[in-house]
């Protein structure tokens, strides 16, 4: 390479690609590599939750994975001799642009993703593996070995998206506590012929555990999973294991009442699963996400979803720390912030899973009998629409806050009402220049995003910052502002236009230099990043341009008067999952 890397990507999974688009987006040079020769393989995950399309919606990749997935999955629940049809879509989510649980292949998420990349001259270094790692104070050395040969480079950070068996971890010295589940999942793509609706996934929940038909089959139509005992033999944790034989996979089917006959198999695998969260995300200048942080069940379908949340979290934090030397807190944030949120997913989906696959006979009991008692009253709980979108807040991270992150600040005077520091930015319909449009997809573009009150005093001058991008909402009553950070999340909020608070917050995020010369700050501007002028060609046309924002009606409308109700702090998440 003719250029030194800012940040190696070490995985190119869902966390890896998303890291390097979002570091890239926010001006950093990356290089990703991955120890696979080829980027096909079996897909363990199946859905995106509503919170992470709307972290990968300022990379400019939601539609693309819109136009992959179902976005109104069905699903033939078989409780006993009982079947309730169960449809997950349009739920009374008013706050996101995506009130849908996504069923989308994780192949395709990663052809998605790769092919951003690919867009922006970034290619994914295939058959290279990180063979050592040693972090400095200043950089990291790190050992690359490939069929070409072995590679020795400086880099500014390393991002450990290696997996479950992370060699960035490992040679951090980074503790990885947990165990083992006394339960492995079967997976397997088949042709199956029996009573199975072509438009609905089928759910199975017998004493054994349960077992799940999707029609989103790689290598065939049908995509089994379940779960069984584990073997006698131990197997690798997360890792694919030794094929199923046909005839265990029928008797599984046949234990469980599916009722359909296999006909033909594609390939089958049994996982070994583990739970377990890294005693630190970061060590230096390593850095932990996705698998390689955080072991969970399949439960909720968490793993995929909580590996790209890590992604957008660290992302812009890496691009920001490489463009020039930042204080502390930036870097410390993301271990504050994503590993509370890890083990409080981690108490919920071990939870779930012993609810779902436990053989022991209170969980057996309770699939087998009292769950085909409890049949009839599925419709009336799944009518019960806030209490499903209030299950799907909790399942899709929605109601993830960091209110105690370093990066968290509350200004004076303190604002009333609305997203506190740290909270989640709530979509909804604002009105620009006549027109209407979600305030999400008015900041789904890269950088930080500073919303003005409607009659907020105008800056006389503040430094000028890298990606800064400043709007004017002018149905918000009052004089101060809301900034928002690049992953959505409130940074910083204020009842009045204080630049120096302002500025200060700014220069935490290393989102602009302490002597750096001063300039106007009006609505609509937006600074360039580090590297970017010369480097790669910046696309105007992306820029915000927008001045004045209306949004629509008062009350629940008004980000000023927003009544949010108390969102569990990170603190508290972990002592949660203890």
């Amino acid at each position: 390479m003719n250029e030194r890397a800012d940040i190696l990507v070490a995985g190119a999974g869902p966390a890896g690609l998303t890291l390097a688009l979002q570091a890239h987006d926010h001006g950093a040079i990356v290089r990703v590599i991955d120890r696979r020769p080829e980027a096909a393989r079996p897909s363990r995950a199946l859905i995106l939750h509503s919170r992470t399309l709307e972290v990968l919606r300022p990379l400019g990749v939601t539609q693309a994975l819109l136009a992959r997935a179902d976005i109104a999955p069905r699903a033939d629940l078989r409780l006993g001799s009982r079947m309730v049809r169960v449809t997950l879509d349009g739920l009374a989510l008013p706050d996101t642009a995506f009130p849908h649980l996504s069923l989308i292949r994780q192949m395709d998420v990663e052809r998605v993703l790769a092919q951003a990349l690919a867009d922006r001259g970034v290619r994914v270094e295939r058959g290279t593996e990180l063979a050592g790692v040693c972090g400095g104070p200043e950089d990291v050395r790190a050992t690359l070995r490939s069929p070409a040969g072995t590679e020795e480079i400086l880099i500014g950070f390393v991002a450990g998206c290696d997996g479950p068996a992370s060699t960035v971890r490992a040679q951090a010295g980074i503790s990885w506590p947990g165990h083992q589940y006394p339960v492995e999942v079967i997976l397997a793509d088949a042709e199956l012929d029996g009573d199975l609706a072509d438009d609905a996934a089928c759910v199975v929940a017998g004493r054994q555990g349960l077992l799940f038909a999707f029609r989103l089959g790689e290598q065939a139509p049908w995509r089994l999973l379940a779960t069984r005992p584990a073997g006698a033999d131990p197997l690798p944790p997360g890792q694919f294991g030794p094929p199923v034989p046909a005839a265990e996979l029928q008797a599984l089917m046949d234990e469980a009442g599916l009722g359909a006959q296999l006909t033909g198999l594609a390939w089958s695998s049994r996982i070994g699963l583990q739970y377990r969260v890294a005693d630190r995300f970061r060590h230096g200048r390593l850095f932990l996400a996705g698998d390689a942080a955080h072991a969970y069940s399949p439960a909720t379908g968490q793993g995929m979803n909580a590996a790209i949340q890590d992604a957008a979290n660290l992302g812009w934090k890496l691009a920001f720390a490489a463009a020039r030397p930042v204080s502390g807190p930036l870097l410390d944030s993301y271990d504050a912030e994503r590993r509370p949120v890890a083990r409080q997913v981690l108490a919920m989906t071990h939870l779930v899973f012993w609810a779902e696959a436990s053989t022991g006979p209170v969980a057996s009991a309770f699939r087998g009998c009292l769950a085909p008692l409890a049949a009839p009253l599925v419709p009336a709980l799944i009518g019960r629409r806030r209490l499903v979108a209030e299950g799907i807040r909790l399942l899709s991270q929605l109601r993830v806050s960091y209110r105690g992150s370093p990066l968290s600040v509350e200004g004076t005077p303190r604002r009333r009402g609305g997203p506190r520091a740290g909270d989640r930015l709530p979509d909804q319909l604002v009105t620009s220049a006549g027109r209407s449009i979600r305030l999400h997809d008015l900041l789904a573009r890269p950088g930080v995003h500073i919303l003005l009150d409607r009659d907020a005093d105008r800056f006389g001058t503040l430094p000028s910052g890298r990606l800064v991008n400043v709007h004017r909402l002018a149905s918000v009553p009052g004089r101060g502002l809301i900034a928002v950070r690049p992953d959505g999340y409130v940074g910083f909020r204020c009842q009045a236009t204080e630049a120096r608070q302002l500025a200060a917050w700014l220069t935490r995020l290393g989102a602009r230099q302490p002597e750096a010369p001063s300039g106007p700050l009006v609505a609509g501007t937006t600074a360039a990043p580090r590297g970017l002028q010369g480097r790669r060609r910046v696309d105007d046309s992306k820029r915000s341009t927008v001045t004045e924002h209306r949004i629509h009606g008062p009350g629940d409308h008004d980000l000023a008067q927003w009544p949010f109700r108390s969102i569990p702090r990170p603190e508290d998440a972990g002592r949660l999952a203890s």
